[in-house]
């Protein structure tokens, strides 16, 4: 069986409860057996005064790029201060009250997911207030596996944001944990950062191997599945394509009202991409783009989550639809609270500049450069010293 972080933690109550601890977390952060964390804290004895809340809120059901506001834990009653909403990073006041700061959130080991980037933020204020960061770790549900860490790597330099800050690969294949010891020795070497382990996980487990029922991290990531395509299914995000936003399965499904599904479903099923099938279907969405539209689209099932590359698949079936569809497809804005105009989005997503520009190539000189994008030479040897399992 595997534990949590969190688990683990929970056995150190004695050692805690003399100080008042503020805790980074929602509503999909649980124990093994689903409990709440912060309900099992406070249950055990943890005095924890304070909550922080990344995208999505407390609740973990805010509208995707939608501020969130500060409010009441009605489980807890403790007071919760939003980092998705006036501002991203806790501030000295904040902090002042606080003996140490406990980060418990869930992670699906892609890039562009952005509780990754309030544990920045949180180890960031840490450092600057003096404060102690523990972060209670937890699988990656992607799986460990660092030969399956793809890219492409961020440029820090021109795609910088709040769904991709520092240089590492579209899926990182780490645990929080691995990531916050090595942004500490790469940046931040003054934090005080404790990190307490998960136990029972191998790196080759995938989340649907560990965890027999999975907890939605978000609104759009309702099942295990969506988890394994989203790397590749989220580029959808910047262009008219629906991503699925709006059905009971987002991110496992793509369409329009003009696209040509049986032929596209053809055409990527000749791609013989390993680990991934398609078929056709239609679907109307609810929300979203194409909200009460009848679209053509394409269900993509993964068949074997160790051989299925997402980030490689996901490019591939966009320049499907670019190649087949010159006419109707477009590249588009995504509005949200760190990005308002949305522009550049596929920049951000991918962390490549200019990245549109790859498209307009012919389609074998774009299935090399997929091939050359997505790998991740030297990432191993990079994280090697910072890994914990």
């Amino acid at each position: 069986m595997v534990r949590f972080g969190i688990d683990h933690f929970l056995e150190q109550a004695a050692t805690f409860l003399p100080k008042r601890l503020a805790l980074v977390t929602n509503q999909a952060a649980t124990t093994a057996t689903y409990i709440p964390s912060r309900q099992a804290l406070l249950s055990a004895g943890f005095p924890v005064y304070k909550l922080f809340s990344p995208e999505h809120g407390l609740d973990s059901i805010g509208e995707d790029g939608r501020p969130m506001s500060n409010g009441i834990d009605p489980l807890t009653g403790l007071p919760i201060v939003s980092l998705y909403g006036a501002k991203l990073q806790p501030s000295a006041d904040d902090l002042a009250d606080a003996d140490a700061v406990i980060v418990d959130l869930p992670d699906i080991g892609c890039r562009f997911y952005t509780y990754l980037w309030t544990l920045t933020h949180v180890m960031e204020a840490c450092s600057l207030h003096n404060k102690p960061l523990i972060l209670l770790d937890r699988p990656n549900p992607l799986s460990g596996r660092m030969d399956r860490a793809e890219g492409p790597m961020l440029d820090e330099t021109t795609c910088s944001s709040f769904i991709g800050r520092w240089a590492i690969p579209l899926r990182h294949s780490c645990t929080f944990g691995e990531l916050a010891r090595y942004w500490q020795h790469q940046r931040l070497p003054d934090l005080r950062l404790t990190i307490v382990k998960a136990e029972g996980w191998q790196r080759v487990h995938f989340s649907r191997d560990w965890q027999p029922s999975f907890v939605p991290t978000s609104p759009a990531m309702a099942h295990s599945e969506a988890v394994l395509l989203y790397p590749g299914l989220g580029l959808l995000e910047a262009t008219n394509l629906s991503e699925g936003r709006g059905t009971a399965t987002p991110f496992q499904i793509a369409g329009s009202p003009w696209l040509d599904a049986y032929t596209l479903t053809d055409r990527f099923k000749q791609l013989a991409i390993p680990g991934v099938v398609a078929r056709a279907l239609t679907f109307t969405p609810q929300s979203g783009k194409y909200a009460g539209e009848l679209c053509q689209g394409l269900m993509f099932h993964v068949t074997d989550d160790v051989a299925f590359e997402a980030v490689g698949a996901g490019m591939l079936f966009i320049k499907l639809v670019y190649d087949h569809h010159p006419g109707e497809f477009s590249w588009a804005p995504y509005p949200t609270y760190v990005n308002p105009t949305g522009t550049l989005h596929l920049d951000k997503l991918l962390g490549l500049a200019d990245s549109e520009r790859l498209f307009e190539q012919p389609f074998a000189s774009f299935q090399e450069t997929c091939r050359t994008v997505t790998a991740c030479d030297g990432w191993t040897e990079t994280m090697k010293p910072f890994l914990l399992y």
